[in-house]
C-alpha cells in the first residue's frame, strides 16, 4: 500500500497534476507513510523532471507544470514533517526574491522548488522587492546564499543595486549572490559582481552547491 501511495505521488508531479499531487500527498499522511518518503518521492519527480528538461526532452510549460505539482503538494508534507519531528538537515539557507518594479514569479517559483527539492531551505521574499528588504531577509533567516530574478530588461540594473546595498549594510561578505531571468546573461552576471548565474531552474541547484562546496 505504501509503495503504491508513493508512485502515485511521483507520477502525480510528473504527469503534472497539482490536485493528484496534493491528493496523493495527503493520502500518504492518512495512512501513516513517512513523510520523508513522501518528500523523497517528490524530490525524484522534480530532478527527473530537471534532467529531462536539460536534456531537450521536455520544455518550459512541464518545468513550470510540475512546479506547480510539487507546491501544491508541498505544505501537506512539510506539516506532517513537523509534526513528526524528521524534518531532513537543510543544505542551507536561500533567500530568493524578484527585484524592484519586477513582478514575475514563474522562474522565481520553479528555482524555488527545484532548490527545495534538493535539501535546502528557501525563504521566497516574493516580487517587487526593494534592495533593503533583501538586505534585511538575509539577516533574519541568516541566509548563505541570495538568489535575484529579473525578467524585464529595465529592472536588470536593479540586481547591481540590490549587491550594492549588501556592501553598503556590510553583510556582502557573508552570503552567496546568483541572479537569473530572462533579461539576464551570464556577462550581465559578472559584471556586476555576482557569485553565479543560472539560466533555467534545474542549472541553480548544481550552481549553489558549487558555491557552497557541497558535493
Amino acid at each position: 500500500m505504501e509503495n503504491e501511495i508513493l508512485e502515485k505521488l511521483y507520477q502525480a508531479v510528473i504527469d503534472l497534476d497539482p490536485d493528484a499531487a496534493k491528493h496523493w500527498a495527503e493520502t500518504a499522511v492518512k495512512e501513516g507513510v513517512d513523510p520523508v518518503k513522501s518528500f523523497d518521492a517528490m524530490t525524484r519527480a522534480i530532478s527527473k523532471i530537471g534532467d529531462d528538461f536539460e536534456q531537450g526532452e521536455l520544455w518550459l510549460p512541464d518545468l513550470v507544470g510540475a512546479a506547480d505539482a510539487m507546491q501544491t503538494a508541498m505544505p501537506v508534507v512539510e506539516q506532517a514533517l513537523k509534526s513528526r519531528g524528521s524534518a531532513p538537515e537543510s543544505l542551507g539557507v536561500i533567500v530568493m526574491g524578484t527585484v524592484k518594479g519586477d513582478i514575475h514569479t514563474i522562474g522565481k517559483m520553479m528555482t524555488s522548488t527545484f532548490l527545495t527539492a534538493s535539501g535546502f531551505t528557501v525563504y521566497d521574499i516574493g516580487v517587487d522587492v526593494e534592495p533593503v528588504k533583501f538586505v534585511e531577509a538575509i539577516k533574519e533567516y541568516k541566509a548563505d546564499v541570495v538568489g535575484m530574478s529579473a525578467l524585464l530588461s529595465f529592472t536588470a540594473p536593479q540586481q547591481k543595486r540590490v549587491i550594492e546595498t549588501l556592501v553598503e549594510a556590510g553583510i556582502r561578505d557573508t552570503v552567496k549572490v546568483i541572479v537569473g531571468g530572462g533579461a539576464i546573461t551570464a556577462d550581465f552576471a559578472e559584471s556586476i559582481g555576482a557569485d553565479g548565474y543560472a539560466a533555467a531552474a534545474p542549472g541553480a541547484v548544481g550552481l549553489v552547491k558549487g558555491l557552497l562546496g557541497i558535493k
